[in-house]
């Protein structure tokens, strides 16, 4: 009798135990599965903030002649690109027969200075002549139309208006202004910067001899990319996409820095800007605000001016070599 009693006795707290640790383990899989339903309602809200693009592709524009007011506005833009750390490329979109050399020089070395911190890469569209290229050239890869009119590198000095005779008393021969043999002088130390800038950036992929490029030809889309003053046949979308590839981007996007179109008065086209915010000072001759001196207008800019007295261009040291004939001008 007393075995049985104690039998009797043992199984009944194995029983209530098994029953608890049964609620227990109930219970362990009720919490799991609310877990499991609580963090899959609230994940897509994670997963949408983590998947963003991996960064920004900045799109500037110039479409216009160059002056000193239109290359600001550009470095501006360049500065922000190059400071703002969530753009990761630029790509120039240059639409520009050139124009003021200095100008043209100042947009070179911004471009230049940004093509050291990231990748840029330039769309020409219609034409990226004189000034036009010579802000292109530090660019990482130059994109084209077919038919986009490319090249012409050279400087030329000008008058708009014929210059005053009247008698002047100076301290010096030359404080006047310079003569046409100094004059010469200046076109071609210009001519040599800007041929051997494009050598510097271009020269492993130019087919063109430095006497042949000085020559200052156009050519068409198809032929810069023959002769290696750029690079491929491509819209601004491919431009665009090659600048991402560039800089590591799988998922990017697009952000353009938009400007009012500031264009120089001097090459006979329109400007959106109204003519009064130029001030009494304005002096399209020389891409500068020198009032109403009368200075020589130093040139980078393809085709004609109204109402010019070109008083020197640049031109070859010694005669090309026989080439295939290119089409356009060949002003400088």
């Amino acid at each position: 009798m007393v075995v049985t009693i104690g039998c009797t006795n043992m199984a009944r707290p194995l029983t209530t135990l098994r029953d608890m640790l049964g609620t227990i383990a109930q219970s362990y899989v009720t919490i799991v599965v609310v877990a499991l339903l609580v963090g899959a309602a609230f994940a897509p809200i994670a997963w949408g903030t983590t998947s963003g693009p991996d960064g920004t592709v900045a799109v500037i524009e110039l479409n216009s002649g160059i002056n000193e007011r239109v290359a600001d506005e550009v470095i501006d833009d360049l500065r922000e690109a190059r400071e703002n750390e969530s753009i990761n490329a630029v790509v120039l979109e240059v639409d520009s027969p050139g124009g003021g050399v200095t100008a043209s020089e100042s947009l070179y070395l911004a471009v230049e200075r940004t093509a050291e911190e990231m990748p840029v890469v330039t769309s020409i569209q219609s034409v990226g002549a004189s000034g036009g290229y010579y802000m292109s050239v530090p660019s990482d890869e130059i994109y084209v139309n077919p038919s986009s009119t490319v090249g012409s590198v050279g400087v030329r000095a000008t008058y708009i208006d014929p210059p005053t005779r009247d008698e002047q008393i100076t301290t010096g021969p030359d404080k006047a202004g310079g003569t046409k043999e100094q004059v010469k002088q200046q076109v071609e130390q210009m001519k040599q910067m800007f041929v051997g800038s494009v050598m510097e950036h271009r020269g492993d992929e130019l087919e063109l001899s430095e006497t042949e490029l000085s020559y200052a030809k156009t050519y068409t889309g198809v032929e810069s990319v023959e002769n290696g003053l750029t690079d491929e046949v491509g819209d601004t979308e491919v431009a665009i996409g090659a600048a991402a590839d560039m800089a590591g981007l799988n998922d990017y996007e697009t952000v353009e820095m938009d400007r009012d179109a500031m264009v120089s008065p001097l090459l006979g086209m329109e400007s959106t800007a109204d003519d009064s915010e130029r001030g009494p000072d304005g002096h399209p001759q020389t891409y500068g605000d020198y009032g109403s001196v009368n200075t020589p207008a130093f040139l980078a800019v393809w085709g004609t001016v109204d109402g010019e007295t070109v008083i020197e261009t640049s031109r070859p040291s010694e005669t090309p070599a026989p080439t295939t004939p290119a089409t356009g001008g060949e002003a400088p």
